[in-house]
């Protein structure tokens, strides 16, 4: 049966402009980092983006790498393109990013003019399209000039493979640095993706102050803490959840008591809010504009539905913030 999008998609989601550009970002974009690999069912991932993109997310996230295996992601996503959303690609904002391991040899990852544009062109390949939306350098590379990296990110536009560039995992003077660089390249940087949220706060280090001042969107990525901030792991850890599969980006040593003492806490002020935790922590991320765009991961298809119920309340009053805080502390 061929898919048809929801039609009244867009009548919800807010969407945010990204910096001092005219590109506007859905509040929750959606992540492809987990449960799109080549070890995924292809109808779950399917199931997933049908969800979000019915639901006004009109954002979806990848990287050269990820999968498992490396690359898979992006296959499957642009499978579903194929098979699903090619009538609306004008529709959406496709991203992806080189930077981290991505194969054998001194080309497969960091910085390079020849490994940044080559894992492009890999990846438009997987994922069957001309251009991305948005091309990141996905970490700082301290072994390649700045110049160099971002020469890539300005060319990668020039060749029409990509429509913005941003950055990801930077600190702020290799932001800010980064930042004059594209623009004198005449290529603006767009966006830069950071670990962020109540559990991750090195946003507020710098960095905020760094965007803010450049015109530069940002969207945050883990805004959940990998699940801590949900209500996945308040009582015990999930047999099918990461924690318990093994998985090198949340382990069982990773959930402590301490932090689920405060994860039960920030359960009941949501629930005073009329919120889940996970809804709480994404407006959290999102108050007072801080970020463009809070990305999420999902596995079921009612984990976007609640989460996307966090744009129902964005607002806190003062007395919440400082019920987090102290918590928090």
């Amino acid at each position: 049966m061929v898919y048809s999008a929801n039609e009244q998609r867009y009548d919800a989601m807010p969407y945010n402009k990204t910096g001092r550009s005219g590109l506007k970002l859905p509040a929750v974009s959606l992540g492809l980092w987990h449960n799109f690999g080549g070890v995924d069912t292809f109808e779950l991932g399917a199931r997933l983006v049908r969800r979000a993109f019915d639901q006004g997310i009109t954002h979806f996230d990848l990287a050269n790498n990820y999968g498992p295996p490396t690359g898979s992601a992006e296959e499957t996503f642009g499978r579903i393109m194929r098979t699903e959303l090619a009538p609306y690609r004008d529709e959406l904002i496709i991203s992806t990013k080189a930077g981290y391991r991505m194969g054998p040899g001194p080309y497969g990852e960091r910085g390079s003019r020849k490994s940044m544009l080559s894992s492009l062109d890999q990846s438009l390949k997987r994922l069957g399209l001309e251009y991305v939306d948005i091309f990141y350098s996905h970490r700082y590379d301290s072994d390649t000039p700045l110049e160099e990296t971002m020469g890539a990110l300005d060319q990668a536009v020039r060749q029409g493979k990509a429509l913005y560039v941003g950055i990801s995992n930077y600190g702020p003077e290799q932001a800010r640095e980064a930042i004059a660089i594209l623009k004198r390249l005449g290529t603006p940087c767009l966006i830069h993706q950071v670990h962020y949220s109540m559990y991750e706060r090195r946003l507020e280090q710098g960095l905020q102050q760094v965007l803010e001042e450049e015109g530069v969107g940002s969207i945050a990525y883990s805004p959940l803490a990998r699940g801590l901030l949900s209500d996945r792991y308040l009582e015990t850890i999930p047999a099918d959840s990461r924690a318990a599969g093994g998985s090198v980006f949340l382990n069982r040593e990773d959930i402590t008591e301490q932090k689920l003492a405060k994860s039960r806490q920030l359960n009941q002020l949501a629930a005073e809010r009329g919120q889940s935790l996970a809804q709480m922590a994404v407006a959290w991320v999102l108050r007072q504009g801080r970020v463009t765009s809070a990305l999420i991961g999902a596995s079921k298809e009612q984990q976007i539905d609640d989460i996307i119920g966090a744009t129902k309340q964005l607002d806190f009053a003062q007395e919440e913030l400082k019920a987090i805080e102290r918590i928090l502390s």
